[in-house]
């Protein structure tokens, strides 16, 4: 994927990994480096480093959003939070944040019109500035599911992260054993 793509119109970007915002204007030539879980990983030719945009801005990439924007409907599953924080990647790891063992804990308590659901998870490295823009993303993704009334995602840093908490589909994907 390094053939460059000119951005139709500015967008609201976030610099990896320090999390930065930054626009990039239209016009601005990017390289697409990863595109897993609708975001995009994006390389600028001009200023160069690595940036992330969110699938609601994908049609300035000539994409198609495939985020879930509205809620649905129907009854609660736990299951679907799970596979809602499977649809949510690490910009430059090709893993999603279940598998790479970042999700600590998820919890659904029922509550008066829905249930409330925790889930506190953890980064790779303490210093990431892309912790933020990652738990707002499976907070999204957890909001819009059936029976959901809330959701909260909290960054924890206890236990440390290690590679030995990467799942075995993760483990695969990323060609370690």
């Amino acid at each position: 994927m390094n053939d460059y793509i000119t951005l139709s119109r500015a967008v609201e970007a976030t610099q990896i990994p320090s999390g930065h915002a930054i626009t990039l204007e239209a016009g601005t030539p990017v390289s697409i480096t990863q595109s897993l879980g609708g975001s995009f990983t994006v390389h600028a030719a001009t200023g160069g480093g690595l940036f992330r945009i969110s699938a609601a801005d994908a049609d300035a990439l000539g994409m198609e959003s495939s985020s879930p924007q509205a809620r649905a409907e129907g009854p609660f599953n736990e299951e679907l939070v799970w596979n809602a924080l499977r649809e949510v990647y690490d910009p430059e790891i090709p893993v999603n944040i279940v598998d790479l063992g970042l999700i600590y804990d998820m919890k659904a308590d029922e509550t008066e019109g829905g249930h409330k659901v925790l889930v506190k998870m953890t980064l790779t490295a303490p210093g990431c500035g892309m912790g933020p823009t990652l738990a707002a993303e499976a907070k999204q993704r957890i909001s819009v599911l059936p029976g959901v009334a809330d959701a909260d995602v909290h960054l924890v840093w206890d236990p440390p992260w290690g590679p030995e908490r990467i799942s075995p589909v993760g483990r695969e994907k990323l060609g370690i054993d």
